[in-house]
């Protein structure tokens, strides 16, 4: 064993011998693998609602009956969550209340949007430097009840900061930004709403999400008695089934303070209620407990950009992880500013680089390439 982790470090040491399309497909036992990656239906926020602890808990439950493994093999849990105040305090008893033994630490990151990519991120580095040979991520919010209330209240020697107070604006400034900035107008973004949707509509009737959709059990918001109705659910509501461009166009402005004033319900995101978890362990402990490897993480890469126009954080965070692996787009097979290994591996693909844009001025990009 001491002898094959004296030939892994050798191997990262020569030249070249890490990077490109081959060595990403090349398997080692040290590769730092998934072996489940599991989601909850994506909800609208306010719509009946899941609440924070009970969506973890359901999650933790769910990745131990799915994960197959002991869970007092997990050595840490990472929570990626944004908006809840006690996030650390919830996620700690929800991991206890769903099986998970007192010696499975827990802990929670927060980098807005990217959050679940940081959780896997850190669960990744640690099981890729030996700190632990199990780890579990999970990326969970509940806009429902905790709601977006935006930056707290600034000094007044923050604000002699002209870039400094860009951080504090709310999002759909920013997106006014992009679009003015770029040149992108509304039929654009319309159009590109539209496809979305189509394709979330098709892919919701194709069953192409059962793989990864385990079932939730919620609860209705309280009747006059204070009772909560329980329901199980198991399908995503946000897709609008018959989306049109010709609809969508009719969508009025979210922001006409703001110009270009293009920014609408009909083609930016819902707020949402939703949760997923992904089990982390390096090739040869998956080997060892019998498990299907579903994909390897390979790096992440985070950007720093203008926070007036932080949705551009994609633009940069993708080659900056592109060039760190040593490939280029044209080798990648899908691109997806989610999440994105079960349609990889519906399309047969290999390589994916997952990105997302971050509040304040930043993006995310990772690589993963599918077993």
């Amino acid at each position: 064993m001491a002898m094959e982790r004296v030939k892994q470090l050798v191997s990262h040491m020569s030249p070249g011998s890490s990077k490109g399309v081959a060595a990403l497909e090349r398997k080692s036992p040290d590769d730092v693998v998934i072996t489940l990656a599991i989601r909850s239906p994506l909800c609208k926020a306010k719509g009946g609602g899941f609440i924070t602890d009970e969506l973890m808990l359901e999650m933790f439950k769910q990745a131990i009956a799915q994960s197959g493994i002991d869970p007092a093999l997990v050595g840490d849990i990472t929570v990626g969550n944004v908006l809840s105040p006690g996030a650390l305090y919830e996620a700690r008893v929800a991991a206890l209340a769903a099986g998970f033994p007192e010696t499975v630490p827990v802990q929670t990151v927060n980098r807005f949007c990217s959050s679940g990519l940081m959780a896997v991120t850190d669960i990744a580095n640690k099981v890729r430097v030996g700190q632990i040979e199990v780890g579990l991520a999970i990326g969970i919010e509940s806009m429902s009840q905790n709601e977006d209330k935006g930056a707290p209240t600034i000094s007044d020697s923050i604000k002699a900061n002209p870039t400094a107070c860009d951080c504090a604006m709310p999002m759909g400034w920013t997106s006014e930004n992009v679009a003015g900035d770029f040149h992108i107008n509304r039929e654009d973004m319309d159009e590109w709403a539209t496809l979305s949707f189509q394709r979330a509509e098709h892919a919701d009737r194709s069953g192409y999400f059962k793989n990864e959709i385990v079932p939730i059990t919620a609860y209705e918001k309280p009747d006059e008695t204070g009772k909560r109705a329980v329901k199980v659910v198991s399908k995503d509501d946000g897709i609008r089934y018959g989306t049109t461009k010709d609809k969508l166009l009719k969508v009025r402005a979210a922001f006409p303070q703001w110009k270009p004033s293009q920014t609408t319900g009909g083609n930016a995101s819902q707020i949402t209620d939703g949760a997923a978890a992904v089990l982390i362990m390096t090739r040869r402990k998956a080997e060892e407990l019998g498990l299907r490897v579903l994909a390897k993480h390979i790096a992440t890469a985070v950007a720093g950009v203008p926070p007036r126009v932080m949705g551009i954080g994609p633009t940069y965070a993708i080659p900056m992880v592109l060039e760190h692996v040593g490939i280029t787009q044209d080798d990648v097979d899908i691109f997806e500013v989610a999440t994105g290994l079960n349609e990889l591996a519906r399309r047969n693909g290999k390589i994916l680089v997952t990105s997302m844009c971050i509040g304040t001025g930043m993006g995310a990009a990772a690589v993963f390439v599918r077993d």
